[in-house]
């Protein structure tokens, strides 16, 4: 008994002066969550996808690399993966949509590039006039889209606070319908980048890392995605995507009824994997009943493990794994087993149905 208590007491001594048990480990009282690396050992199947059922259509993804060289690696793993196509949204226009352009453009079977939108001056009267007159810019130099637009909750990026729904932007809704074009929008930030950053908080860690500052001048986060709705009923020609599930993933119900009414809008699941994969059960039925208005993007990078991360939950029944690769919550993930019709339409053909429409 003596010489247990002379080891508790120099065990105690170590993890005080050093604040790690032998072996480098940390007393669970000093774990930090950010730290926290759970690996499941579960003895249950493990589906390793290495190429995804059917080819592919990324739709979302941005200028990821830089030079000629990095757009050659990219095509390597895209094949390696089963990526047919990616489109690449500047999120810029002008000066930042021609570099992306002169990047990706000697590749049209490979990759489209999407323009934003020149958005300063919204006060000026020649606002209007001038913002689609860049955008006819853009589209006679090759872009085949516009995006990212995003607001989230303080106005879209570069306008001066100006949302979707405002009067101002509906020359730029009407324009991009005449020319056969869509756009992808980014509303708000999911529901848990609302709540108190606290230990109620079921996913603190990516909360905290995106969390929306309320204040007077910030819609909230339905209010915001109000504003992505009045826009696409007042625009019915133009086809809207909605990045992100519209950041609605804790209810979708709220997409569900917007999808409902408007069948210009679609959504793409792109970064949203961590947020679904934990309710496989209600996905599956989302999927099932939405089959013809998602579409599948990434938004996370081009490595080829990111790739096969998203196949396996989409294609899987596995239970209960984490995924470095999609390392942003504290949860377990689930597959959701997707039927083959479904895979078809979500990895590609709701996407070319959408590309079709351009002249």
């Amino acid at each position: 008994m003596r010489l247990s208590l002379v080891a508790v007491a120099v065990l105690a001594s170590v993890v005080a002066a050093f604040g790690q048990l032998p072996g480098g480990e940390t007393p669970p009282e000093q774990l930090l969550l950010k730290d926290y690396r759970p690996r499941s050992i579960y003895r249950i199947p493990q589906t390793d996808v290495r190429k995804a059922k059917f080819p592919v259509i990324d739709v979302h993804s941005h200028v990821y690399v830089k030079e000629a060289a990095g757009v050659a690696d990219w095509l390597r793993t895209m094949d390696a993966v089963g990526i047919e196509k990616t489109i690449v949204m500047a999120s810029g226009a002008g000066a930042r949509f021609d570099a992306a352009m002169a990047l990706f453009g000697g590749y049209p079977d490979r990759f489209e590039v999407w323009t934003g939108l020149d958005l300063s001056g919204a006060d000026e009267p020649g606002f209007p006039a001038k913002a689609v007159a860049d955008l006819e810019r853009a589209v006679k130099a090759g872009a085949r889209g516009v995006g990212e637009l995003s607001d989230k909750g303080g106005g879209l990026r570069g306008s001066g606070g100006m949302h979707v729904d405002d009067p101002r932007m509906d020359p730029l809704f009407e324009k991009m319908a005449e020319l056969g074009i869509p756009v992808n929008i980014h509303v708000a930030e999911d529901r848990w980048m609302y709540e108190p950053i606290d230990r109620t908080n079921d996913g603190l860690m990516n909360a905290s890392k995106w969390r929306v500052t309320p204040g007077p001048d910030v819609l909230g986060h339905e209010e915001v995605i109000a504003t992505l709705e009045r826009a696409v009923k007042k625009h019915p020609r133009t086809t809207f995507i909605a990045c992100h599930f519209a950041n609605t993933t804790f209810d979708l119900s709220m997409l569900a009824r917007m999808l409902d009414a408007y069948p210009n809008l679609y959504a793409d699941i792109a970064a949203r994997f961590g947020e679904t994969a934990p309710i496989p059960r209600y996905m599956q039925a989302f999927y099932a009943k939405y089959q013809d208005r998602l579409l599948y993007g990434t938004d996370m990078g081009t490595d080829a493990d990111m790739y096969r991360s998203t196949f396996r939950i989409l294609e899987s029944n596995d239970e209960h794994f984490y995924l470095e690769t999609l390392r942003l919550y504290h949860w377990p993930y689930h597959g959701f087993g997707l039927p083959d019709e479904i895979l078809r339409k979500v990895y590609r053909d709701n996407a070319r149905k959408i590309l079709s429409r351009r002249p």
